[in-house]
């Protein structure tokens, strides 16, 4: 629940009398313009230690170029990390400064920011606010079920574009912002936008004390302003979900798919059809590696499991995709990418082509057709590099390929960009629109730090030229979970190249792949050994050891150290 300040606050003005004495005056009926400014605090979500606020500020007085809002708290409450604005605190008083795009403040205009905060004790709002020294009355806005006031965001277009990206601001979740934020250097990332993770029912109305799926939403409207905003929710709770990875099962059986449509996915569909949100530009990714299980894990393969067998076979993640897609896609402002895993997954010819023709299957199933897709989203959660820039899959060393080489293995690409751009255009030859657009989860695949090779490897053979120049660092490309040495990839951008919509953190890093040991849980998150750093591997990673970090906490937790090693080994450099 959210709560606004409400107090009125008397500005009072100071008229000096030819006698020189100080006179204190209140104009009673002056109407708006004795207020010089009206700030709307609230506090939208509020937990044990912490707390997230959106501010509004009007300004009433003359037009302004630059400008400062000040506040002090009664408590001990610190604010830890912010958007719209630039923060610092001197004991129990925060000043808010405007950034560089956001200093024109023209008199009855409004400016919006917000921010993060911890406490412990009691959370008491502000009494007082002041706007470059001048104090303002507090307005008591909105709640979450009020109409939109004369300062509130507006609609936005509402139009569906192209990108969705272009030209727009993306969401800051401010859960992992303050988790980013309370890290030591973790400022340097904590404002940058990733996805928001609807992974269970419970997820929708906020589980554990966490935002549910309308918070976040009117978080986004508080930080939209008057711009375009876009908001990256991860749809991700089918029936047998993820057969082949024990630590990302579900909550839902294999053959729960009527309640995977009723409580999952209809609940979030009424939600995202809210008038409210008709201004957000809603991006879903859709059941995160499921599909391309049935392609690669399946039947007489050595990779196979029993648990895809029976997806396979009761055809429940093609019904469910289909019927996401389908409730999802009917809503004007959502744009849904299809999971469709990287290139050390789907990257082998007789595994790109049968999955291009089972997504189009599933994007016309229960309803749905290929217009209900509006791209596809690659290297989810993964560590795979963005670009290899030391070899090229044309490239030979004496008289062999680069795709002879241990670590390609015969793959058609080494790299995501290379395959993104790739299977975009095998998709359209499926039969998806011309239009589709891709994006790159690039919030792990940095590979920088001081082991990132400045160039080839020695050209003695084919291995020793890949080994020695190969970006991504993992012992296998089949690893995927907790991986050490990884780094932060490429920031968050549009249109980055040609038939990309964006480059993403989907995954918000920091955020455990999975436990490294058994973790007793109520979330259905199995103990697979991919996490643990001792273990000697399987038929999916060629038998290697997993490379993964020890002491992990179970999927979707804070893992602190893991964080800072993806600052360490950022890429570009922090």
């Amino acid at each position: 629940m959210s709560r606004t300040r409400t107090a009125i606050l008397a500005s009072m003005a100071l008229i000096a009398g030819a006698t020189g004495a100080a006179v204190a005056a209140a104009p009673a009926d002056a109407g708006i313009s004795a207020i010089p400014c009206t700030v709307d605090y609230k506090v939208q979500n509020q937990w044990d230690t912490g707390f997230t606020t959106a501010v509004t500020v009007t300004n009433n007085s003359a037009a302004k170029s630059s400008w400062a809002v000040k506040w002090s708290y009664a408590g001990n409450q610190q604010v830890t990390s912010g958007w719209s604005a630039k923060f610092t605190q001197s004991g129990a008083t925060v000043t808010a400064a405007n950034e560089s795009y956001n200093g024109t403040l023209p008199t009855g205009g409004s400016v919006s920011f917000g921010f993060n905060g911890g406490y412990s004790g009691t959370n008491a709002l502000p009494t007082s606010f002041t706007l470059d020294g001048v104090t303002c009355n507090v307005d008591g806005g909105g709640g979450p079920t009020d109409p939109p006031g004369p300062t509130d965001p507006g609609p936005g277009t509402g139009t569906k574009v192209d990108n969705p990206y272009a030209g727009a601001k993306v969401y800051v979740n401010p859960e992992w912002s303050a988790n980013a934020a309370a890290e030591p250097g973790g400022s340097r990332v904590s404002s940058q936008p990733t996805g928001v993770w609807l992974d269970r029912i419970s997820a929708i109305s906020g589980a554990g004390g966490k935002m549910g799926l309308r918070a976040h939403l009117d978080a986004a409207l508080q930080q939209k302003g008057t711009g375009e905003m876009v908001v990256q929710l991860v749809v991700y709770d089918l029936p047998g979900r993820d057969c082949a990875a024990l630590a990302s099962n579900g909550e839902l059986g294999p053959t729960e798919i009527d309640k995977y449509k009723t409580q999952f996915i209809d609940p979030i569909a009424a939600i995202l059809a809210d008038a409210k949100y008709a201004g957000l530009r809603i991006v879903t990714a859709v059941e995160i590696d499921s599909l391309p299980n049935l392609i690669t894990n399946t039947g007489s393969k050595p990779t196979a499991t029993p648990a895809c067998n029976v997806m396979k076979a009761n055809g429940n993640y093609i019904k469910g995709v289909g019927y996401a897609l389908n409730k999802l896609g009917h809503v004007p402002n959502v744009y849904n990418y299809i999971d469709v895993a990287h290139h050390g997954w789907l990257g082998w010819d007789d595994n790109s082509g049968p999955a291009a023709d089972l997504f189009k299957q599933a994007a016309t199933a229960e309803g749905a057709t290929v217009n209900d897709v509006h791209g596809f989203i690659t290297n989810t959660a993964n560590f795979s590099a963005l670009k290899e820039t030391n070899f090229a899959i044309g490239d030979t060393v004496a008289g062999k390929s680069v795709r002879e080489s241990k670590w390609v293995d015969w793959n058609r690409y080494t790299d995501e960009l290379s395959f993104a751009q790739a299977f975009r255009n095998q998709l359209v030859t499926a039969g998806f629109p011309a239009g589709i657009g891709m994006l790159i989860d690039t919030s792990r695949n940095g590979w920088g730090g001081t082991a990132r090779p400045t160039g080839p490897g020695p050209k003695t053979t084919v291995d020793t030229y890949v080994e020695g120049g190969r970006i991504d660092r993992r012992i296998h490309v089949g690893n995927w979970c907790n991986q050490a040495g990884a780094g932060l990839g490429e920031r968050p951008k549009a249109a980055p190249a040609a038939g990309i919509d964006a480059y993403v953190w989907m995954k918000p890093p920091g955020e455990s792949d999975g436990a490294s040991s058994a973790i007793p849980n109520d979330e259905g998150k199995g103990f697979d050994r991919m996490c643990d750093p001792t273990y000697t591997g399987n038929p999916l990673n060629n038998n290697n050891l997993s490379g993964a970090l020890g002491n992990s906490p179970l999927a979707g937790k804070w893992f602190s150290a893991q964080f800072q090693e993806l600052m360490r080994n950022a890429y570009p450099a922090l």
